[in-house]
């Protein structure tokens, strides 16, 4: 009996070697088929919990991101200050699409002329205003049905809509302040943002830089800083009359100095309450804000062509 015994015994330590050595060819499909299971009864855990963190990092950035569109959404109102203008609010204020935009949010405040602003006006910043987005869908309106061209005159500041100054001298003495210039805002147009109620002067939309010349021969009055007018000249004429030149980038001349028709008396810019560069020109009876008189009508008395 030891005997078989211990035959038995190493019979068995050999069954078992067999199996464990068919475990590691092609027949052990258990063991494979046990892990597998395992694998697959391991899965859905991990990916519920793997949906759980994503669910969980989403809402934590959702609550983030809440406050900042809230933030990035929100509008706000601004009170004009002397020496304002839109591009200088603009920019201190980063309203995206510059003062373009701001003036398109807030045309029903500001008026038909955005090239002056008045201290107290109240601008709505970040939120385009219902009378601009009425402005916009009329004007899509009439391109629809063919009146593209009445419909961009109507969305374009008053600036932008304008019309050619033909001519540059005449033989009576007399030239137009700059060349190639167009004629932008009227005189006498009508608005709220000027203290007499209208606009006193014309405006020539010329870019930065181009030369400003005096209109016929004459005596400077005044040259330098003139408040909402930024760099201006004053020059007295032989028929009694005043030209001024405003929103200039620089000067050319000084009080006291005489000029020739023609000759370049600094160059224009975008200085004082401004949207763009221009040369505001007024024809005055008096060297003093409040005596204009039609610029154009002068001119043409004189036998210079405007428009």
């Amino acid at each position: 009996m030891p005997a078989k015994g211990k035959h038995r015994r190493p019979k068995s330590q050999r069954f078992t070697r067999s199996i464990a050595v068919a475990g590691t060819g092609g027949a052990a499909l258990a063991l494979p088929l046990m892990g597998a299971t395992g694998a697959h009864a391991a899965t859905p855990t991990a990916t519920v919990s793997s949906t759980q963190e994503m669910a969980a990092t989403a809402q934590e950035k959702a609550a983030t991101s809440a406050p900042a569109a809230a933030k990035k959404t929100a509008t706000k109102t601004y009170a004009v200050k002397a020496g304002d203008s839109l591009s200088k609010i603009a920019t201190d204020q980063s309203v995206s699409g510059g003062w373009k935009k701001l003036y398109s949010d807030n045309r029903k405040a500001v008026g038909e002329d955005p090239a002056l602003i008045h201290p107290g006006l109240k601008l709505t910043i970040g939120k385009k205003a219902a009378s601009s987005g009425t402005t916009e869908s009329s004007a899509k309106s009439k391109s629809s049905t063919g009146s593209s061209k009445s419909s961009e005159s109507s969305t374009k500041t008053t600036a932008e809509t304008t019309t050619p100054a033909t001519d540059t001298a005449s033989s009576s003495g007399y030239t137009l302040p700059v060349e190639g210039a167009t004629v932008g805002t009227a005189y006498k147009t009508a608005g709220s943002m000027w203290s007499s109620g209208y606009h006193t002067g014309v405006d020539f939309v010329v870019p930065t830089g181009t030369t400003i010349k005096s209109i016929a021969a004459g005596t400077v009055v005044s040259a330098g800083w003139g408040g909402a007018y930024g760099n201006q000249v004053v020059i007295q004429h032989a028929d009694g009359q005043y030209s001024q030149y405003a929103h200039m980038s620089s000067l050319s001349v000084s009080a006291g100095q005489t000029v020739t028709e023609g000759q370049q008396i600094g160059l224009s810019g975008a200085t004082g309450n401004v949207t763009g560069p221009h040369l505001h020109f007024e024809i005055r009876t008096t060297p003093d804000y409040g005596s204009d008189v039609d610029p154009v009508a002068y001119l043409r008395a004189h036998g210079v062509t405007v428009g």
